[in-house]
């Protein structure tokens, strides 16, 4: 349920409230506006008596909260969530579209590092790049583990692009952390719920991508796993959705940009490189998630597409991603998301 605290409410009225559901065992969460206080509490309402709090100095109402997801919601949230990555990078409503660019997966030394200078020059914002890869078959390029890790580290030490890169098992979340400025949780594990536990007891940024047949409201439970361990810095991520359509690898649901944010407050990413799996359409659709609302992209470079390890078909090269990077310029002004 959500405390709404009449306008002006002072500080010791606001605490008060807060105290006695405390004190009742219920979890709180403050959102303080310009003129207005609203107060999240999840909890055991049977030992409650909802009549007795209405009646608090400072209270204006008490409204139940009836989605499943509490600390995702908007109606828990009214105001949109930043989400701080590192170094005064932000994501969200009002920030300028942050650009996370790079290859599906590092492969050695030269590869990550001569991406991580061209996206660096083409003004990226963050390095993307999977040390662990998850993949269909068993037989493919499983990615290079901390080796990979370390020289994601060695190329953000040479440009300063804050590093997202995927975890894919609890087991290794202490070690990707050390390496992460924000930790990926792919489509297929959207569900793993141990795993969204674990990175929900960081305090590191969490890229949460959708998965392939998930519902919004499935996305945002997921969320909220995340978030009922502590970990309030999520950012989700539309990549496709599985549909009957086969001429792209998924189908681009644009219309869940919009959707999220009238649901949530938190930030919402785009990765139209895994949406459409061709590289030819990655540039319109990235246009389109930027006029849509997204926050941000999630875009694949690589440096010889047509020698990489995994994904190379909807890889943009250098050159394109340069392009690219020039036209959304437009569409940020008109969006006023400027950089």
């Amino acid at each position: 349920m959500i405390i709404i605290m009449k306008p002006g409410a002072s500080d010791d009225q606001i605490n008060g409230v807060a105290d006695k559901l405390k004190g009742l065992g219920f979890g709180i969460h403050l959102s303080k506006g310009v003129e207005q206080t609203i107060i999240g509490a999840i909890g055991d309402k049977t030992t409650l008596q909802v009549e007795t709090l209405q009646m608090m100095p400072g209270v204006s109402k008490i409204v139940a909260v009836r989605k499943p997801y509490k600390l995702v919601s908007r109606e828990f949230h009214p105001q949109d969530s930043v989400i701080n990555v590192g170094a005064g990078l932000k994501i969200g409503a009002g920030c300028p579209v942050v650009v996370m660019a790079g290859p599906c997966s590092v492969e050695n030394r030269e590869q990550i590092l001569a991406t991580a200078r061209a996206v660096k020059n083409a003004g990226a914002h963050m390095l993307r790049g999977g040390a662990f890869k998850p993949r269909t078959s068993p037989y493919s390029f499983q990615g290079l583990g901390e080796e990979g890790l370390k020289l994601l580290k060695e190329a953000k030490e040479e440009t300063g692009l804050p590093i997202v890169t995927e975890v894919m098992d609890t087991r290794d979340v202490a070690l990707i952390v050390k390496y992460a400025d924000m930790l990926q949780i792919g489509a297929r594990n959207m569900q793993n719920f141990n795993l969204l536990k674990e990175v929900g007891k960081t305090k590191k940024p969490i890229l949460l991508k959708r998965g392939l047949s998930a519902t919004l409201e499935e996305l945002l439970m997921s969320a909220e796993y995340i978030m009922s361990e502590g970990n309030k810095n999520v950012v989700l991520c539309e990549r496709g959705i599985r549909t009957f359509e086969t001429y792209t690898r998924n189908t681009l649901d644009l219309s869940a940009v919009p959707a999220i944010k009238e649901l949530s407050h938190l930030p919402v990413v785009v990765d139209p490189s895994h949406a459409v799996g061709k590289w030819s359409l990655v540039s319109s659709m990235s246009k389109a998630a930027v006029a849509s609302g997204a926050d941000g992209l999630m875009i694949e470079v690589c440096p010889k597409p047509e020698e990489a390890f995994s994904d190379g078909a909807q890889s943009l090269t250098p050159d394109n991603f340069s392009k690219l990077m020039e036209e959304l310029k437009t569409v940020e002004s008109v969006s006023d998301r400027s950089r």
